[in-house]
């Protein structure tokens, strides 16, 4: 089993959380067709501004991949503003709920114990692509924070 990060935006979660599937640009094929059934997948949003408000960036839940990688260019997914040309994310996989946090997941206080972040300053690097692989104990250490109550 492999363990993935994916990542998204707000408008995007939205979809993945309603519809149970994740897709990525074409430029991101290859590392979609490496996923398989039962590999996990965490969902993670990027910082974003609303308004006068900054929403931080946050893990959202962790999902299992139930498909194998498919081609569908139905316009499901909202191609971000800040991304060129058409785009409407083909590549893409059928999910499974492992666990939606009832609140996002800070992520900048969980990037001091993350082994995959490994600069700790200029930690945006790591979550460029849209998905790539984490080891399996930072999909534990995630898992067991988002259960920790935070206040």
């Amino acid at each position: 089993m492999t363990i993935w990060i994916a990542s998204t935006n707000r408008d995007n979660w939205e979809v993945i959380k309603k519809k149970n599937l994740w897709g990525v640009p074409k430029r991101n094929k290859n590392s979609i067709e490496r996923s398989k059934p039962e590999d996990k997948i965490l969902i993670f949003v990027k910082q974003e501004n609303v308004g006068d408000t900054i929403l931080p960036s946050a893990i959202t839940a962790a999902f299992e991949i139930t498909s194998k990688p498919f081609e569908d260019v139905s316009q499901v997914f909202i191609k971000p503003s800040t991304m060129p040309g058409e785009e409407n994310f083909p590549f893409r996989i059928k999910l499974k709920p492992v666990k939606i946090f009832n609140e996002p997941l800070d992520f900048k206080s969980l990037i001091p114990n993350l082994e995959f972040i490994t600069n700790k300053i200029q930690w945006t690097g790591h979550l460029r692509t849209a998905m790539r692989i984490i080891p399996e104990e930072d999909y534990e250490f995630i898992l067991k924070a988002a259960e920790t109550p935070r206040g």
